[in-house]
């Protein structure tokens, strides 16, 4: 996997990269009562707001960690806001980016960097 330092997280799985936040997000942010995800086919550059989530105590921004196209997005969080507290790394995450070039990752934080980050 490789981090953002906006706490998210990304993992190849066959030519596609999967986005989530991480556990120390989820803590951070608290119980999740909200997710919007974005619509199927939208073309995203890095940094735009992509996924709106809402806790108990407050409202955030997923943002693109990297540019590309929103191919799948994952409905159970629609239904299961909750499920984000439960399974950060896991079933909890937020859409799947069809990446021209997946080197890009190559300037993201390996795991290592990221508990550097968050200390």
């Amino acid at each position: 996997m490789k981090y953002t330092e906006d706490h998210e997280w990304l993992r190849v799985e066959d030519d596609l990269v999967l986005v989530g936040i991480t556990e120390h997000a989820s803590e951070q942010l608290g119980d999740i009562v909200f997710v919007e995800l974005p619509e199927l086919e939208t073309q995203v550059s890095k940094g735009d707001e992509v996924v709106v989530i809402e806790s108990v105590k407050a409202a955030s921004d997923i943002l693109a960690p990297v540019d590309g196209e929103v191919v799948e997005v994952n409905d159970k969080l629609v239904d299961n806001p909750g499920l984000v507290n439960e399974d950060p790394t896991g079933d909890a995450w937020f859409f799947k980016l069809k990446v021209d070039d997946l080197s890009v990752l190559d300037e993201l934080m390996d795991e290592d960097e990221y508990k550097d980050l968050i200390g």
